[in-house]
This record gives structure tokens, sequence and C-alpha cells, in this order.
């Protein structure tokens, strides 16, 4: 078991350092100067040079990502272009407020769409059933920006329920949450249907319920756990909408998370910000995934990991 995970720490070890290599050259082969965004008509050659100098544009590329790199393992992120504040600051309000939304998300994810599954599994063929793939495939189909956009018009701007933008409050997660939560929610229920039919249907089901279990202890102690297997497999895709999503939710809410502050580093060039934001977020990505693989064993103790 250690030497497993072990060996899953160095290969995210590994993934992480070739995804800062993609995220730096893909950022400075990009078209766009970042230095363009910080000039001023008529500004001198000079001046210009000054600027670069100062940001370190005007070194090898090996040798701006070498340093950044190095203060990158510091905690070191540097400044804003656009502000000057440091990125490491900016970021630490940033990612808090997604995290709120984000663990928010995987609860509606969690609680709809694995109990929508069990439920349309155990009425197998029936109104119920058809009625919650309905509802999953509608989740799926429905984009992102749409699920935000009709809740806010419902829930704000008829009902006056909710706030439609900002942060602060518990409110104001409710929203950014459903909307990426919906289509997560559905694609898990989808995920936890098909696996549940697949060990409702097994011979130890059956034997258990002919030892006279009851329904509920038959599906919840014997079929969901084992059920629940493929679902954790494919959780990994279930976090790449919900990180994909964070950035069209907050940003039709107005909300001040990762996902906003990367469209809006992106639209001024704001290197530095953008590094700091897709580096949280893929080591965020694989931190998950590693944690992941270690709910196989609790899921099911016959599983041995080697």
């Amino acid at each position: 078991m250690t030497g497993y995970f072990a060996q899953r720490l160095i290969q995210a070890l590994i993934t992480a350092l070739m995804t800062s290599i993609f995220i730096f050259a893909l950022l400075h082969l990009a078209p766009g100067d970042p230095i363009a965004a910080l000039t001023t008509p008529g500004m001198k050659a000079e001046d210009r040079d000054l600027l670069a100098r100062q940001y370190g544009f005007d070194q090898p590329i090996t040798t701006q990502y070498m340093r950044w790199l190095g203060n990158t393992l510091q905690g070191d992120f540097g400044k804003s272009i656009r502000t000057n504040e440091p990125v490491t600051e900016l970021l630490g309000k940033r990612f808090w407020n997604t995290f709120q939304v984000a663990v928010l998300a995987a609860l509606i994810n969690l609680i709809f769409g694995v109990g929508i599954g069990v439920l349309a599994a155990v009425r197998h063929r029936t109104l119920t059933d058809k009625g919650c793939m309905l509802f999953a495939t509608l989740g799926l189909a429905v984009p992102a920006f749409w699920s935000a956009v009709l809740l806010s018009l419902v829930f704000a701007a008829w009902l006056r329920w909710l706030p439609a933008n900002g942060a602060g409050t518990w409110r104001h997660l409710v929203l950014p949450s459903l909307a990426l939560g919906i289509a997560t929610a559905s694609l898990t229920a989808r995920m936890t249907r098909s696996a549940m039919l697949d060990v409702l249907g097994t011979a130890y089901i059956s034997a258990a319920r002919g030892r006279g279990l009851s329904p509920r202890s038959v599906v919840l102690h014997h079929a969901l756990r084992n059920a629940l297997i493929p679902v954790l497999t494919a959780t990994g895709q279930v976090l790449g909408m919900l990180i994909a999503g964070a950035v069209v939710t907050e940003t039709v809410f107005n909300y001040p998370g990762m996902g906003f502050t990367l469209v809006r580093a992106i639209t001024e060039r704001d290197y530095p910000v953008i590094q700091g934001v897709l580096l949280i977020v893929s080591l965020s990505y694989l931190t998950i995934n590693l944690l992941i693989d270690t709910l196989y064993v609790a899921a099911d103790p016959r599983i041995r990991l080697t």
C-alpha cells in the first residue's frame, strides 16, 4: 500500500512539473505582449525597455521559467502587472471564495447525483426512472452559462430571494453553487444508476435478498457501496466540469473567485496572475485525484492496491 501511494505521489509531482512547463510556455508563445498593456500612446522605446527589464521579459524564456519556478517553490508567484499586488495575496483571497463554492457544489453533486441515481436504479423501468433520467439528460444538455443566467433570472430578478452578483455572505454562494452542481449532479446520477443496475443484478445481491434482508439494507449496505467504485473512478471527470464551469459561472455572477480572476487576467494579459491561477488549479486537481485513489480501499476493503 505504501509503495503504491509513493509511486502515485511521484507521478503527481512529475505531472505538476510538466504542467508548469506547459503553462509557462503556452502563455509566452501565445500572440500578444504583456508590456503592450502597460504602455501608453507615444511612450518612448527606452521606457518600454525599462518595463520589460523590470518584469524580466527581456531575458530568454528558459531563464524566465527557471526564475519563476524557483520563486514559486518558495511560495512567491510574483506581482500582478496591472495592480502590482503580490499574486500570492491576491489569489489567497480568490481561492477561498472559489473553494466555498466548489465545496457546496460538490455536496449538491453528491446528494442529488447519487440520490437520483440510486432512486432511478431501484425504480428501474418505471416513470420514476424515466423522470430521473430526463432530469439528468437536461442537466447535461443545458450549458453552464445558460443555467447560471436562468437561475439568476428566477431567484434574483423575479423572486428576489438571492443576490445575483458579488460575495460576502452565504446567500452569495447559493446560485453559483447550484449552477455548478446541476451539471455535475446530472453526470453523477447517470453513472450511479448504471453502476447500481450492474450491482443489483449480481448473484450476491440475490443471495442477500434470499436471506431475508430488508430492501433498504440490500440497497444501502451491499449494492451502493460497491456501485460507488466506478463513480469514484469518474470523479476526475466531474472535477474537471467543476473547474471548467467555475470560469463561466463566476463570470456570470460577477463572483470574485479564481475563475473570474482568470478571465480578467487574460483580458489584461496579466501573465503572473494567469500562471498563478492555472498552476493552483492544476495542483488542486492533482491533489484531489490523488486523494480519490485512497477512497477505493475505504469503499471496498477487498481492493488491494500494489
